[in-house]
């Protein structure tokens, strides 16, 4: 009863509720929120503090900025689902603060589409070599399964892409990734898309600051490529999953091109089945299964073999990276 009167009393004051109306359509950092709202930081900070405790609004850091958005579970999320039907999003006094909101998802919008201009090049010549997007997410989707996932982790998110790709098969879906201009790009993508039921944020692959058992599916899309320690990301993204979720891993076959590292800062040639196999039931996953999608143009000499391996997490315990093991 007491949590419940708390989170009532939080939610009922003018300003806090146009916290809740703004950030239903965007996470925001205090910076962004006190623009929004034509007030000081202090104020505004209190507010989110008496939010944050009644557990209506959820805090993750970004380097030295946080990010606020609505609580994704518990009696917090319930009522913030049940407030905000409630709340006149068209009234005179709501309307300045979501005209500033639209100005700040404009300039977001601006910023990411500069920063993939820059980098599309790059891609566009690198997809040259391989299958595909359509064919490679046709596959993600099936190995993904049928049932409808309550909560999605695509480590290394990117662009957001993977979030997007599975958004109306899931309740929840969670990127992570350690370029804070890629996540830019992503938050951007998913407000474009009204994707709100997606969310990104600041995170290490090695240390994904989550619960052991808490997600159904994660997705490890063209990221090992890039990691010194590709083993234990594999670990730590099965640490996180419930009996019964699954990992999709998602990257090159190992291949010879030594221009990957030096043209696009790939660390690993590619894996074999071997390599990738033995990391998964390291982490605890079992049932690995396999599939090779190759470039079908005879036009493209020496292409690049996408593989897709999907496991399973059988296990009650949460999965430990074993370094003796893999050595």
């Amino acid at each position: 009863m007491e949590d419940l009167l708390r989170a009532l009393r939080a939610a009922g004051e003018p300003t806090r509720l146009k916290i809740l109306a703004v950030l239903s359509r965007s996470e925001l950092t205090v910076t962004e929120l006190c623009r929004v709202l034509g007030q000081t930081q202090p104020r505004v900070s209190r507010h989110l503090r008496l939010l944050c405790d009644a557990g209506l609004l959820d805090r993750h850091s970004q380097g030295t900025s946080a990010f606020y958005r609505p609580s994704r579970s518990g009696n917090g999320r319930k009522l913030f689902d049940a407030v905000l039907p409630l709340i006149n999003q068209d009234q005179p006094s709501l309307r300045t603060e979501l005209d500033r909101l639209a100005e700040i998802r404009a300039e977001r919008a601006e910023a990411a589409a500069s920063y993939f201009e820059k980098i599309a090049g790059d891609w566009q010549q690198m997809r040259r070599l391989h299958v595909g997007d359509a064919e490679v997410e046709a596959a993600m989707l099936e190995a993904g399964g049928a049932t409808p996932v309550r909560s999605l982790l695509d480590v290394g998110t990117g662009t957001g892409r993977v979030l997007e790709l599975f958004a109306d098969r899931i309740e929840n879906g969670l990127g992570i990734d350690l370029s804070r201009q890629m996540l830019n790009l992503a938050r951007s993508r998913l407000e474009q898309l009204g994707l709100a039921h997606c969310a990104v944020r600041h995170g290490n692959v090695y240390n994904l600051d989550l619960p052991a058992g808490s997600i159904d599916l994660a997705v490890l899309h063209h990221v090992l490529h890039f990691l010194d320690d590709p083993a234990q990301a594999v670990a730590e993204a099965a640490r996180t999953l419930r009996p019964g979720g699954r990992l999709i891993v998602v990257d090159f076959a190992a291949h010879s091109y030594e221009s990957m590292r030096s043209d696009y800062a790939h660390h690993w040639l590619g894996f074999t089945d071997a390599d990738v196999g033995d990391w998964c039931a390291l982490a605890g996953l079992t049932g690995i299964k396999t599939s090779h999608l190759m470039h079908k143009s005879d036009s493209i000499q020496d292409s690049l073999t996408v593989t897709v391996w999907v496991g399973t997490q059988n296990s009650d315990a949460p999965a430990v990276y074993n370094l003796e093991a893999a050595s």
